[in-house]
Parts: C-alpha cells; sequence; structure tokens
C-alpha cells in the first residue's frame, strides 16, 4: 500500500510539471513577466494609422514570443475621443491598452472631450512618420506645384481629405500647407475621414482633390500605382518614396505625426510596470526592426514618464496652433 502511495505522489508530481506552463519561451530565453488577456483598442476604424500601428506592433509582440495572444479591436468615433473616453472609463484595468497618436490629441478639443490624454497613463511613444500629399492616378496633378497652383486659385473647388478630424495631424498638415502657400485657412475646404482607410477610398475615387495621411497607410497603393505621391511633409525626403520635401518645392512646411500607447488610469505600480517592459522589450526585436523598415517607420521610443512629459508638450502645442486657426 505503501508503495502504491509513492507512486501515486510521483505520478501526480508530474502530471503537475505538465500542467504548469513554462516560464521561459520554446527557445529557452527568457520572454518576461506574460500579461495574460491584454486587449488592444483602436481607436479608429481599419485600415488608420492607429490601426495599422497596433495591429504591427501586437504581431511583432506575439512573433517575438514577448507575450500570449493580444486581442486588437476597434472602437472609432469623435477623432478618437470615443475610444479615449472608453479607456478613461476603465481605472485600474491592467489588461487594456490603446493605441493612439497626435490626432487624439487635437481631437480632444474640437470635439470639446470630457477626457484628456491628460487623464491616461504614458505607457511609451512608438514612431514618428512623416505625413504625405497623394492623388489618384488619375487626376490632373502631376507635380505638388501644380496641384498649390490649383488650391491657390479656388481653393473650395479642391477639397483636401484627411484621415483624421479637425485637430489631427492629417488636418493640421494641410492647414500648414495652406498657410505656407498663402491661403486663409477658413477657406480650406477640408473632409475628414474615420482613419486612412476610409480616405484612401475616397482619394481612389476622386472624391477629394486630394489626399493627406500617414506613408503607412498609402505605401502600398503607391507602389501598386493607384495613387501618385506629390510630397512629404518630413525636412527630408522618405526611402522608398519617389516624392520631394515640401521644403524643397517651395513650401516651408515641416511637419511630423507619431504613434504611441496609452493605458487606463489608476493602474497599480506592478501593471504599469509590465505594459512598459513588454513595449521596451518590443524595441530589440528583429520583428520590430524589420516591420519599421517596412512601414517607414522613424523609432521614436519614448518609455513611461519621459512620454508623459511629450504629451504635456504636445497638447500644449497643438492648443495653441488650433487657437490660431480658431478650432479652440
Amino acid at each position: 500500500m505503501k508503495n502504491r502511495k509513492g507512486w501515486l505522489a510521483v505520478l501526480g508530481a508530474a502530471v503537475a510539471l505538465l500542467l504548469v506552463p513554462p516560464l521561459v519561451s520554446a527557445g529557452g530565453e527568457e520572454t518576461g513577466p506574460q500579461i495574460r488577456g491584454l486587449r488592444m483598442m483602436v481607436p479608429n476604424s481599419p485600415g488608420g494609422g492607429y490601426d495599422i500601428t497596433a495591429r504591427t506592433a501586437v504581431k511583432a509582440v506575439e512573433d517575438a514570443g514577448l507575450n500570449g495572444n493580444i486581442e486588437v479591436f476597434n472602437l472609432p468615433g469623435a477623432g478618437g475621443t470615443v475610444g479615449l473616453g472608453r479607456l478613461v472609463n476603465e481605472r485600474g484595468n491592467g489588461k487594456l491598452a490603446m493605441s493612439m497618436g497626435l490626432g487624439v490629441v487635437g481631437s480632444v478639443y474640437t470635439n470639446k472631450s470630457p477626457s484628456s490624454l491628460q487623464d491616461t497613463t504614458a505607457i511609451a511613444k512608438l514612431t514618428e512618420e512623416a505625413d504625405i500629399v497623394v492623388v489618384s492616378k488619375d487626376s490632373p496633378y502631376q507635380t505638388i506645384q501644380q496641384l498649390v497652383e490649383a488650391w491657390r486659385a479656388d481653393p473650395g473647388s479642391v477639397p483636401v481629405g484627411g484621415g483624421s478630424a479637425p485637430g489631427g495631424p492629417d488636418h493640421l498638415a494641410p492647414m500648414l500647407m495652406a498657410q505656407a502657400a498663402g491661403i486663409p485657412p477658413t477657406r480650406v475646404n477640408y473632409i475628414p475621414f474615420d482613419g486612412g482607410g476610409e480616405l484612401m477610398a475616397s482619394v481612389l475615387g476622386g472624391k477629394v482633390g486630394f489626399g493627406v495621411s500617414g506613408i503607412g497607410e498609402t505605401r502600398d497603393q503607391i507602389a501598386s500605382g493607384a495613387l501618385r505621391a506629390l510630397a512629404v511633409t518630413s525636412p527630408q525626403r522618405v526611402p522608398g518614396i519617389d516624392a520631394p520635401t515640401l521644403q524643397e518645392s517651395g513650401v516651408d512646411v515641416s511637419f511630423t505625426n507619431w504613434r504611441g500607447i496609452v493605458a487606463p488610469p489608476g493602474l497599480s505600480d506592478s501593471d504599469r510596470e509590465r505594459l512598459i517592459g513588454l513595449f521596451t522589450r518590443l524595441q530589440d526585436t528583429p520583428q520590430w526592426r524589420e516591420a519599421l523598415q517596412r512601414n517607414g517607420w522613424t523609432p521614436a521610443f519614448q518609455p513611461g514618464d519621459d512620454f508623459a512629459a511629450f504629451l504635456k508638450t504636445e497638447n500644449d502645442r497643438v492648443a495653441a496652433v488650433l487657437k490660431e486657426l480658431g478650432l479652440a
């Protein structure tokens, strides 16, 4: 009987070892603390910049073995402030994060949102990206100079589409372009779309004269010949994109968008550090480095407190620009 009990104890211990999940990856390398049940909210439609950033980062995290499955879901509306409100209401939830960027900063003002990014927990800034001015392959505009000349002659007849609400990067960029070209911003016919996916469909369909969006949202259509790139908003040309900068084309504008990750307010110190640690470890993976190169994103990593300070600076900068445009 004693021998039988001994064998049962050994068998039970072996079964327990099989059922306990390993603390290391299959390759034997430590992957850090996993966040089980982590979800990533995207506050705009599929195909937009926040969506592409979120899904790209999540895939890189999973492929690198840094975390188990992460659910990505979209909650669009009001330039990202619907998702922002949901995030702020999830106080203390360490299993929820949100992909966001410069557009949400402006949307807080233009949509008079009761919640702001100062109410969230800053996790990390991930990337910077130039905006790009594009037209359909059937557009009469072959160069940025031709577009600006027609736009200056009759601003209302050349509608510009952007993948963000007023106050977002795709709105701020053409407004700054208009100012530099001598066009009063009040005469600009800006048509907002909820994300780059909807915008690209309108540009391709000829519903707007030109579009301004992130390079990651337009790269495939440019490569296929469906879109023509006229200019980029960054101070330098973008590798892989055959288009001049606005500045070298005589439009004195230099503008760069950015994207990052925030979480609900009121996180415990351990939950906050787990999220910051996850995106910190992501930076050194070949999967993320390849994604940056493929999408034309500039790495701009800022974790935790550094990102929180950056958000405060951006909030003040955008508020000043919107007030100058009469939008805040």
